[in-house]
């Protein structure tokens, strides 16, 4: 539904050359719902220029690290709380979310301009499609098995490794990825997370013995839900805030067989995309990324980024022998501990704190174009979008304010916490006026004690992050919270602890 919006409010553009039509100017909409929407529409937006918000992306981009810090010591960065696995399948989860194939700083920024060319459900169709009858090339001949890629090496413990389909192309072009969702070709832990979820499509084929692909997809989607529901959003925003939400079986746990009790998502007609979600809450993934991974023991360290050697740049074919070792990346619930330190452990993210890694303040032109701070365009992207300040939210939502002296900029490290600057030494003008994304991340922040302390999205972020998942999946009628409140993933697929995580929907994949 399009509601009628503002006038039209100019602001220069930070292009050194311009900016593409109609992106210094945008309607400032004041709708409730939509493909994209408000959750808290009736927030003033926050007022910033562009000298500020580029201050303080400089602030919140680390300083270059010429070493990595070695397996063999403890990185402070790192969360404990977290595994690497889930920045990447947080990025995952967005591009089934939503499709906006050009870039937020290249187009009209308007919640009534943008268009979400996919539906805000958990229906993979970034693995998908439009499906086997309007895109035949994503599948094989039956019409109900995915195309898979080149077979890869490098990881002794799946031995049936594969990428995703890639074109054959002319001498000196790239090798395209064939997907619903070419950005989920964009580094080489999405594009491998991207091939295990077409591999575990084909292993529920196996499985059940069937020909019917509306109901392989079915199943195959509801077990994706669950992961979402029962671990991701329990690894991200914490058991408690589920809780208040769901409610608590006599045993303590979330209760997800109850209705639950959004008070900030609500709405009214179809489920829409909130702007705080997408282009605030959301991007708390942004903070996550380390600079170096390692695919498997096989392998040695790859960075995010680089001019100099190999990286995990995605948009293009990789060596065959990186099959990623997602023990790696993911820790089994029902495996013994892993080692701390080394070549086998389980690499944790970095922390949902107010910094983010070097690399992303200098993105490959294969990535984006000016700005290529990362930092920089989200800040920029918010303002554009006239998201609220944090504080306003905060105060929306019932939850104490920050105060300005607390909000840090910086890394959430001993070594760090007592030289990080407040944002108010950044800019005066950030008084009580902060930027929606730095907020959840400097709320997030505060949980911060020593450097081992598990650190989650905060009450700000953690709220909005859980009531748009929860609340675009209790309104679309093809989830399984709609379908089957009862459903359980299969009893074969579950761990020796009765769990089902995304390492179990791995595991299942591997046998594909």
């Amino acid at each position: 539904m399009h509601q009628a919006t503002s006038p039209v409010v100019l602001r220069k553009p930070i292009g050194r050359h311009g900016e593409l039509r109609g992106l210094e100017s945008y309607a400032r909409s004041d709708q409730v719902e939509g493909r994209f929407g408000r959750m808290f529409r009736t927030l003033r937006p926050a007022q910033f220029d562009t000298a500020i918000l580029h201050d303080l992306a400089s602030e919140m981009t680390a300083e270059f690290e010429a070493t990595p810090t070695p397996e063999t010591q403890v990185d402070d960065e790192e969360n404990t709380g977290i595994s690497a696995g889930y920045t990447y399948l947080g990025q995952f989860i967005d591009h089934d979310l939503t499709f906006d194939p050009v870039s937020s700083l290249q187009r009209q920024n308007d919640p009534d301009a943008l268009e979400d060319f996919r539906t805000p459900r958990f229906d993979l169709d970034c693995v998908y499609g439009r499906g086997p009858s309007d895109q035949p090339y994503l599948y094989r001949s039956d019409g109900v098995k995915m195309l898979q890629g080149d077979v890869l090496t490098g990881n002794p413990k799946d031995a049936k490794a594969r990428g995703v389909p890639r074109n054959t192309p002319e001498t000196g072009e790239p090798a395209r990825a064939i997907l619903g969702d070419p950005r989920n070709d964009e580094n080489v832990i999405v594009s491998q997370l991207q091939a295990s979820m077409l591999r575990f499509h084909n292993r529920i084929v196996d499985v059940l013995g069937s020909d019917n692909f509306d109901e392989v997809q079915t199943t195959v989607r509801f077990h994706y839900q669950w992961v979402v529901l029962h671990d991701f959003l329990p690894t991200i925003v914490g058991v408690e805030t589920l809780k208040e939400i769901f409610g608590t079986t006599k045993d303590g746990n979330v209760d997800y067989t109850k209705d639950p009790k959004l008070r900030f998502y609500k709405p009214k007609k179809q489920a829409y995309m909130p702007v705080e979600f997408s282009a605030a809450a959301y991007r708390f993934g942004h903070s996550m990324i380390r600079p170096i991974y390692r695919l498997s023991p096989t392998v040695d360290r790859l960075p995010i980024f680089s001019t100099t050697s190999e990286s995990l740049v995605g948009f293009r074919k990789f060596p065959t022998n990186w099959a990623i070792d997602w023990d790696l990346f993911f820790k089994p619930s029902d495996a013994p501990a892993p080692p701390a330190l080394g070549k086998t452990r389980v690499q944790p993210a970095y922390k949902p704190d107010s910094s983010v890694v070097n690399p992303l303040g200098s993105l490959p032109s294969s990535v984006a174009s000016n700005p290529s701070s990362l930092a920089e365009r989200n800040l920029l992207r918010g303002w554009r979008m006239n998201l609220p300040s944090g504080q306003s939210v905060a105060k929306a939502m019932g939850f104490a304010v920050i105060p300005d002296e607390k909000l840090k900029v910086g890394k959430a490290t001993a070594a760090d916490k007592n030289k990080n600057k407040s944002i108010t030494e950044v800019s005066s003008k950030f008084k009580d006026n902060a930027p929606l994304w730095f907020y959840v991340l400097a709320e997030a922040q505060q949980q911060f004690v020593q450097d081992d302390t598990p650190i989650r999205l905060g009450p700000v972020g953690g709220r909005v992050v859980a009531e748009v998942i929860i609340g675009l999946m209790i309104n679309d009628s093809h989830s399984y919270l709609r379908q089957d409140r009862n459903f359980t993933p299969r009893r074969e697929f579950l761990s020796s602890n009765a769990d089902f995580h995304m390492t179990d929907l791995l595991r299942q994949a591997r046998q594909a």
